[in-house]
């Protein structure tokens, strides 16, 4: 007997494609329970249009609309893996370019065994990648892929395409409490934090009926994020952006000190850059998931900044001492002292900027829980720094 399935559909002001995505899908699963579960963000009236239809659909249809797009595209579909009714559940857009007659072939490849996801690939023999439109879509496409599959060798090993958006998985072999979700590529999100078997099947990969693609440089730049994320965990975007503004403060120090300023003062101003500088990466890219239950986003500026002045007032003497008594350039003496000071940044925005607010709705009479500054410090280690990858 055929397994049940839930087929995940997560959407974004696509009215026009509700219809025939469900005639289409109820048609290649008609000998198979089945259901779609559509996880709305839209602000038109696409979920009027899914209850018209799912009135006279031959198959189950349900919808579940969020108020707050919490993790974009990926976490609509996180979501859905939690709604769904059925653990085998099948992943696609709803804007038709993933054609619902290959739900069959997914289904079955599962069915044979061996394999906890199954994706619909457009660069294996069979598929076709034409759907993508431009050379340059195509291209960045592939950039991508390749890039992914590199940062990524022994996961997805057994994928061409870790980037499809079409897929189905087991529910009952994901930890989905591990999973970040963030941007549109939650297929990586799954394989980079899960040890699953992989297996394909050849997807033409079709055009845009209705609507318009959802694809934009924002995403692009948070998709890079997510990566390095996965890849090398929070401390390490953390020390990326670090790293950029370290290069940035030895540029700007280099080239004040070249037209003549004192090399202390060319550090004030090289601090005082990269400082703000740092927040304003720091915020969009190393601790957005948890800014909704920090403090306010002054609270979090004053506090980072602070301390980061703090530590450049304490860090630059030091680096004047070094210049002064082990005759070092200034220049050298600034990156060494950065380093130093990478990790004390690092602890105190984890544990102190981006802390969670503490709760007014304890528990009636309940204490809340003390924590020694040891445990924060090993909670903070252990859940920022190493975040799952492959390590």
């Amino acid at each position: 007997m055929s397994a049940a399935v839930t087929v995940i559909v997560p959407t974004f002001n696509e009215r026009g494609n509700i219809a025939e995505l469900v005639i289409r899908t109820a048609a290649a699963l008609a000998d198979r329970t089945a259901e779609i579960l559509f996880i709305d963000d839209s602000d038109d009236d696409t979920m009027s249009e899914i209850a018209r239809v799912a009135a006279s659909a031959p198959l189950t249809v349900r919808a579940i609309h969020r108020d707050h797009n919490v993790g974009g595209l990926s976490g609509a579909v996180v979501l859905g893996l939690r709604e769904a009714a059925h653990d085998v559940c099948v992943v696609m857009d709803g804007d038709l370019q993933h054609p619902p007659e290959l739900l069959p072939q997914l289904l079955d490849r599962h069915a044979a065994g061996g394999a906890d996801v199954v994706a619909a690939s457009r660069y294996i023999g069979g598929g076709d990648s034409a759907g993508l439109g431009t050379a340059v879509r195509f291209g960045v496409s592939r950039a991508a892929t390749w890039l992914t599959k590199a940062m990524f060798p022994r996961r997805l090993w057994g994928s061409t395409d870790p980037m499809t958006g079409f897929f189905l998985v087991d529910r009952s072999r994901l930890d989905l409490d591990a999973l970040r979700p963030r941007g549109f590529k939650i297929l990586l999100e799954i394989l980079a934090r899960d040890e699953l078997r992989i297996a394909e099947v050849p997807m033409a990969f079709g055009e845009r009926r209705h609507g318009t693609s959802k694809a934009s440089l924002r995403q692009g730049a948070t998709f890079v994020a997510h990566l390095a994320r996965l890849r090398f965990g929070k401390m390490s975007l953390f020390a990326l952006i670090g790293g950029i503004g370290a290069i940035a403060n030895i540029g700007i120090m280099w080239l004040l000190t070249h037209l003549g300023m004192d090399y202390i003062w060319a550090a004030v101003i090289g601090a005082a850059a990269t400082i703000v500088g740092n927040f304003v990466l720091q915020e969009r890219f190393v601790f957005d998931d948890v800014r909704g239950d920090a403090s306010r986003l002054w609270v979090r500026f004053a506090a980072s900044v602070s301390f980061n002045g703090i530590e450049a007032a304490l860090r630059i003497p030091v680096m004047a001492l070094m210049v002064e008594s082990w005759h070092i350039s200034s220049v050298l003496a600034t990156a060494l002292s950065l380093v130093v000071a990478f990790f004390a940044r690092f602890l105190f925005h984890a544990l102190v900027v981006y802390a969670p607010r503490r709760r007014r709705d304890t528990d009636a009479g309940a204490e809340p829980p003390v924590d020694t500054a040891a445990q924060r410090i090993i909670r903070a280690i252990d859940a920022e720094a190493m975040r799952p990858g492959e390590l």
